[in-house]
């Protein structure tokens, strides 16, 4: 296993300690997707995915896959006792009346007061980044997976988002590849580093300040 799929479970592993036994929980796409897999077994949750899907499961193993049985980006997962099926609609409803305790999501831009831009780059096509509106708005927490950088090593923290907004000032925790940060009026806060980044590391790498907590946890391999 290479490190760059380490650091996905790691983030995804970090996410699940947020969840708590009984909460209903909506997953993004790509990393969030993890998240099932680093929960522990006696942490009773609904995952709630907009293709229709409460009560999701880990990822199945190989050979096991249900071909009708997919997350909302498309790849297979189990379902839990008790779990349950409906259309997008009802999905959505579910949201919108704010249902959901946690929404754990990728974004393109994040800036220091917790404006999420991650519907789309003006004049690209990114797919699979659509109901973050919904979700962003309405889920109770709402928590931000993604790289530190984009790929051209431009920091995907920033001072104000240059990119469309997805909604303001709606984030509440930022874990990347690096560190984690809660956000609150005042703007970020650094509580957490991934071995073997530093601080250092962190500020070079990030497009805006931010403050850091006395005890930062160190986050090992």
């Amino acid at each position: 296993m290479g490190m760059a799929v380490d650091i996905r479970n790691q983030m995804a592993k970090r996410a699940a300690e947020e969840i708590q036994t009984g909460m209903v929980v909506n997953l993004g796409i790509g990393i969030p997707s993890l998240v099932p897999n680093h929960l522990p077994t006696e942490t009773m949750v609904m995952f709630h995915a907009e293709n229709g899907i409460t009560g999701m499961g880990p990822s199945p193993s190989m050979g096991e896959e249900d071909e009708n049985l997919c997350n909302a980006g498309g790849f297979p997962v189990t379902l839990n006792k008790g779990g349950s099926y409906c259309d997008s609609a009802i999905s959505f409803g579910m949201i919108r009346r704010g249902r959901v305790d946690i929404t754990i999501l990728g974004s393109l831009q994040v800036s220091k007061n917790g404006d999420l831009a991650n519907w789309i780059v003006p004049g690209k096509k990114v797919p699979g980044m659509g109901g973050a509106m919904e979700l962003a708005q309405k889920a109770k927490k709402v928590i931000v997976v993604m790289n530190h950088c984009d790929k051209q090593g431009k920091p995907k923290i920033v001072k104000s988002c240059t990119l469309p907004l997805t909604s303001a000032a709606c984030v509440d925790i930022i874990i990347t590849d690096l560190a984690v940060f809660t956000v609150n009026e005042e703007g970020l806060l650094l509580t957490e580093l991934f071995a073997p980044y530093s601080l250092e590391n962190v500020v070079n790498k990030t497009g805006c300040k931010f403050k850091i907590r006395e005890t930062v946890r160190m986050i090992p391999y």
